[in-house]
């Protein structure tokens, strides 16, 4: 069993089809229905039902691995909430196909006894260019009951995880990317809520993506995006660190 993680692939066919067919990424074709990989939000292919959606939701299906994401800001957020829950791994999930699964916000899997935390969401910075309930949904930003509810998801494994997988970035990673990009830093309250989390938390390694980029932001922290990477390639700054927790 092996955890990969990648980024957005905003429902685009040319990002799915280039990134994850098996002439651009060969390994794909040794792994099996065990095998993980993760997409750290926008996803982008629960969006309109339309047919070309569910051609892509079954291409994905025919993939020899599972096909997980956490939600992002470009999701059509009700479609994934009027989707099936149920438990896998020790979390809940919205099935698309049976191995294609929405991550639910503030749940912690044990994979194969590697526990991962996943935590969707972020605010639209071109939210002026979208229209609500056609391509852009309030329910982009976690709500305080989602977040209390990460909160208990960590109580009971002690706050302690292998991995994180997130769209956004703690605040002080997000302030020095959105400076770089040229963005407005707005301080919002699931950057803080993830930077809580970054000061509490004992993990090896945190995945993001939101910010189209692949790059070790730090010892721990890495931005994701077109890279499909396995979990266990974190920094072994990271590694030691959780070692000695």
């Amino acid at each position: 069993m092996a955890i990969y993680v990648t980024g957005d692939v905003h429902g685009r066919a040319e990002y799915g089809a280039s990134r994850f067919a098996f002439r651009s990424w060969p390994l794909g074709r040794t792994l099996t229905s065990d095998d993980v990989v993760i997409v750290a939000g926008d996803f982008g292919f629960v969006w309109d039902g339309s047919n070309a959606e569910r051609y892509w939701l079954d291409w994905f299906e025919s993939k020899p691995w599972t096909t997980c994401f956490v939600d992002g800001n470009h999701e059509n957020h009700r479609m994934l909430a009027g989707l099936p829950a149920r438990v896998w791994n020790g979390g809940l999930i919205h099935e698309t196909r049976p191995h294609v699964l929405h991550l639910m916000r503030g749940e912690v899997f044990d994979i194969a006894g590697t526990t991962v935390l996943t935590m969707g969401g972020a605010a639209s910075h071109d939210r002026q260019y979208r229209r609500e309930g056609r391509s852009w949904w309030p329910e982009e930003m976690p709500s305080e009951e989602e977040m209390g509810h990460c909160r208990a998801s960590l109580d009971r494994v002690g706050w302690k995880v292998d991995y994180v997988v997130t769209h956004e970035a703690p605040a002080a990673l997000a302030e020095g990317l959105c400076h770089e990009l040229g963005r407005e830093y707005r301080d919002d309250r699931l950057q803080r809520f993830l930077g809580e989390l970054d000061g509490r938390l004992g993990y090896r390694a945190w995945f993001f993506g939101h910010y189209h980029g692949d790059e070790w932001r730090d010892a721990r922290h890495r931005l994701i995006y077109r890279d499909i990477v396995p979990v266990e390639d974190a920094a072994p700054a990271s590694r030691n660190l959780l070692e000695a927790l």
